[in-house]
């Protein structure tokens, strides 16, 4: 086989040279607590595969044959080419839960996707459960609240779930120690969240405007209590945040490297493409030389907090998302329908592209097509 799982023993330290899992584990990693500590399914066994060209895209792993019979011999199938969305009520009657991404799904930047609140409230209204997942960590559970309000979708804290808050979940999920503390790179949801957990923390938007004075024998301090350096989205990043977090992660014994996302882009505005978090936990990882856990999509963790969270089946979940290698992807680690929208970061070109691997079940213009495709087959 080209994965192994190996049990994990949080006590002790993990050293592996192979190529690393959605849940992204460093080349050699401690953890604080044990296995029994670990709640979610997504974090019980860590699967680790080896380097093939292959086996490092999801997709085929999800949908590798071997052929028995030969040894050493391997088949290998692909996902069917995604179908345009044409039977909604087919969809809708399958599944209980929809699961949206919210940048090009719901809104952009600052600006609602038009026929979003309909959808919404058709879907409510065939008692569909509707769950809100996004990787930007910028904003708490709360603040995105907040936000969907102003936007005028009536949207509850319960029904949202951004990276923030799995950031925290997760040191909760593993009993992180309440006397260490969280290094943060990135902005002020993540500092609230952890606050709500109960974590102390250092860092964050206080570190913005810190600079270092490079003089001969210089030596920069950091905190030896610092048990997890968190990294997400960071407008303000700088060289002060980048030489604090590498410290902490290279010098504090067992020190954690979590990521709440590795997006390459993100929508600040209408207008265009912005560097996302990935750029900010590519330099951490370029400078500590490991890499970090995802807490984010397309890791399995947040789908595991949230069937275990609402009792749902995962087979009764359709992920509906903008983007191929983060929504879709979620989607097809938790066993769920997907369907992908063209109102955000892929086009139709991208998906049907040759060199694309990840296929949804379904794909359609804007999620508000749901109305559309509906009046035009009556």
């Amino acid at each position: 086989m080209l994965s192994r799982t190996t049990s994990a023993t949080f006590s002790s330290c993990v050293s592996v040279t192979d190529a690393v899992s959605t849940l992204s584990i460093s080349p050699r990693f401690c953890f604080q607590s044990s296995r029994k500590n670990s709640k979610f399914l997504g974090l019980r066994n860590l699967a680790f595969t080896t380097p093939n060209a292959l086996s490092s895209s999801p997709s085929f792993k999800r949908n590798r044959k071997y052929n028995s019979n030969r040894p050493g011999m391997q088949t290998f199938t692909t996902r069917a080419l995604a179908q345009p969305l044409k039977n909604v009520d087919e969809l809708i009657d399958s599944v209980e839960t929809f699961i949206f991404d919210c940048d090009g799904v719901i809104w952009k930047g600052d600006s609602l996707i038009d026929g979003v609140p309909e959808t919404l409230d058709m879907l409510r209204s065939k008692g569909k459960r509707l769950v809100f997942v996004t990787n930007n960590s910028t904003k708490s559970r709360k603040q995105y609240g907040k936000k969907f309000e102003t936007l005028g979708l009536n949207v509850s804290e319960e029904e949202i779930f951004a990276s923030s808050f799995a950031a925290a979940a997760y040191l909760k999920s593993i009993n992180f120690p309440n006397d260490k503390k969280v290094y943060v790179i990135g902005e002020d949801g993540i500092l609230k969240e952890l606050e709500l957990a109960g974590y102390q923390y250092l860092g964050g938007p206080e570190d913005s405007g810190k600079k270092i004075e490079l003089k001969p024998g210089f030596l920069m301090e950091h905190d030896k209590d610092v048990g997890a350096v968190v990294v997400g989205f960071d407008r303000y990043f700088n060289y002060y945040k980048i030489q604090y977090g590498t410290l902490c992660i290279c010098e504090n014994p067992g020190c954690l490297f979590i990521a709440t996302n590795r997006d390459a882009v993100t929508h600040l505005t209408d207008a265009q493409e912005w560097a996302g978090g990935g750029s900010m936990v590519g330099a951490i990882s370029g400078s500590t030389q490991r890499e970090p856990l995802v807490v984010g999509k397309p890791s399995t963790f947040m789908m595991d907090y949230l069937a275990n969270e609402f009792g749902i089946l995962k087979s009764q979940i359709c992920m509906v998302g903008d983007r191929l290698d983060t929504d879709i992807l979620f989607g097809q680690n938790g066993g769920c329908k997907t369907l992908l929208v063209l109102s955000g970061v892929t086009s139709l070109a991208m998906l049907q592209s040759p060199q694309n691997s990840i296929q949804p079940d379904f794909y359609t213009n804007k999620i508000s097509d749901f109305l559309s495709i509906k009046a035009a087959t009556v």
